[in-house]
């Protein structure tokens, strides 16, 4: 990584107190949720869970295949830099689509809009 590009920084975020408080909340709840209606995938950005054993799982099923004599393909994306790209509008239709509705769609809309 060259320090002197720029485009390898994030910008900083300066939240009120208040701001922090309201998306741990929001966080929290919303994980609640998806995680009753089982919407989220098991790796990734979630507690108790790591690149270590997303790794681990990925190695073991494909052994595991190769073993059965079953074929085995895979697609790798890289995501650099993906949670910068993410459009807002998209992104609200996603959580109405998966039961993010009403008053609680509407203040996330305003919070990521406003």
């Amino acid at each position: 990584m060259v320090k002197s590009n720029i485009s390898h920084y994030r910008p900083i975020s300066s939240l009120t107190l208040f701001s922090k408080i309201f998306e741990q909340i929001i966080i929290t709840r919303l994980t609640q949720y998806l995680d009753y209606t089982q919407t989220l995938v098991e790796f990734g950005f979630r507690n108790k869970s790591s690149t270590d054993s997303a790794t681990y799982k990925l190695l073991n099923d494909t052994l595991t295949s190769l073993n059965s004599k079953l074929i085995v393909g895979g697609i790798f994306c890289d995501l650099q830099k993906a949670f910068d790209c993410v459009n807002d509008d998209i992104l609200l239709l996603k959580l109405n689509f998966y039961g993010i509705i009403g008053l609680v769609n509407k203040l996330l809309e305003s919070y990521l809009k406003n």
